[in-house]
């Protein structure tokens, strides 16, 4: 169903062919390993390139070029994938076959994405100064509302502590005073930079054969010599460690995170699906039922499994008061979910969460190239038909020995000051 495609070093073009849709799709990626250094010039980057080209260098011209695609849509990709951040651009438009006779889509639209990407309108060699700040100020003001959320907040504030000097406890976006240092020359120079060494992930869906779509992107193999990337990386177990951290918040927040050898790259990775959806994946999870209605003791819990790094969390938001008692009946959970404690209903409930989701992936282009794109980089290799066959066929046994391969690492608690 997939059908990959080198168009040259370090430059992969991965087509999904499918003539259900109106619409295609068509995204952009370089990936870079995740560095501590670059993530906030990596995730400024995609809107600056958005801001102009050489020949629409302002929003109205790329609007009125847009127009002309048929209402054809461009945004920005800023994704963390286990150990690497891939930056880049995507688009949808409509098929070349529901456009008028003689009329093109799929070619002028690559070539634009081509534009945006490698002619970025410049002034006096640089990025423009203006778009530059501009765009920071927007990247400061979307990290500035992570902390203003707590629940993001305190995750957020959880994994980098957990992860330390791992790749996977750096922020996604970076973080304010890393965006605030950041120059146009500067931002300029990165860009030069890792064009010219980073691996690209190109993604279509659409009707379209595939050598055609080759053909219409190899202008945008420009690589001199791309890096080749290191390995994806599981998170080490650790003593576990607690962290408190106070701030002027009516809620407490808990956070827990655990390690797990299982990850997209392993067998046993479905059965680590259906165990984390027993655990608290859901509204009929133990977590919820237990924790949360049974026992009262919190406003809202869950966790969420992260395979592509081996690691999972859970997140309650409680009374300060119940701290203790809550996180004590959130690991008598995970020790229920060893002894495989648990009904055929609750196996089941978890089974059919996870499948329906999986049965919505061929539903539209944007989530075919999730899917697919991020699979490719996290090592998972399966289908989705696949992996709901892996899913029906996880026994009682796979949960224990899933839940069993899951370790406390780090308790995060974000409190009310004193």
């Amino acid at each position: 169903m997939i059908q990959t495609l080198s168009l040259a070093p370090g430059f992969t073009l991965r087509c999904y062919e499918d003539n259900r849709f109106k619409q295609g799709g068509l995204s952009l990626q370089m990936v870079r390993p995740m560095c501590r250094e670059e993530a906030a010039m990596n995730a400024l980057l995609p809107a600056v390139l958005l801001r102009g080209s050489k020949n629409s260098p302002d929003l109205r011209d790329i609007t009125l070029r847009l127009d002309h695609l048929y209402g054809a849509g461009v945004g920005t990709l800023v994704r963390r994938v286990g150990d690497y951040q891939t930056i880049g651009l995507s688009c949808t438009f409509i098929e070349d076959r529901f456009a008028l006779p003689g009329d093109q889509v799929l070619a002028p639209m690559a070539d634009f994405l081509r534009e945006l990407f490698l002619e970025p309108v410049l002034e006096n060699g640089i990025f423009r100064n203006d778009y530059v700040e501009g765009e920071k100020r927007n990247l400061i003001a979307a990290i500035a509302a992570q902390k203003n959320d707590k629940r993001v907040y305190a995750g957020n504030q959880m994994l980098t502590h957990m992860c330390g000097t791992d790749s996977y406890g750096i922020p996604r976006l970076g973080q304010i005073p890393e965006v605030e240092a950041i120059s146009a020359e500067g931002l300029y120079t990165h860009y030069r930079k890792i064009l010219k060494t980073s691996p690209m992930e190109i993604f279509y869906v659409g009707s379209a054969k595939p050598e055609y779509v080759a053909e219409l992107l190899k202008p945008l193999c420009v690589s001199e010599d791309p890096i080749p990337l290191p390995p994806q990386t599981v998170l080490c177990p650790a003593e576990p460690a607690e962290i408190k951290e106070q701030m002027d918040v009516t809620q407490g927040r808990l956070c827990l995170g655990f390690t797990t050898p299982v990850t997209t790259r392993d067998p046993g990775f479905a059965a680590l699906q259906v165990m984390n959806a027993i655990f608290g994946g859901g509204m009929t999870s133990k977590l919820f039922m237990q924790v949360r209605e049974k026992l009262s003791l919190c406003y809202d819990i869950g966790s969420s499994y992260y395979g592509s790094k081996g690691v999972m969390t859970v997140a309650a938001g409680i009374e300060f008061s119940q701290k203790e008692v809550a996180q004590s009946q959130i690991l008598a959970q995970l020790e229920a979910c060893r002894k495989g404690d648990m009904t055929e209903e609750e196996i089941l409930s978890a089974k059919q969460g996870i499948i329906t989701q999986l049965q919505a992936t061929h539903d539209a282009p944007g989530s075919i190239e999730s899917y697919y794109a991020t699979s490719a980089l996290n090592g998972l290799a399966m289908t989705p038909m696949e992996y709901i066959r892996a899913v029906e066929k996880v026994s009682l046994q796979d949960i224990k020995e899933a839940a069993e391969s899951v370790q406390l690492h780090t308790v995060y608690f974000l409190e009310g000051e004193a």
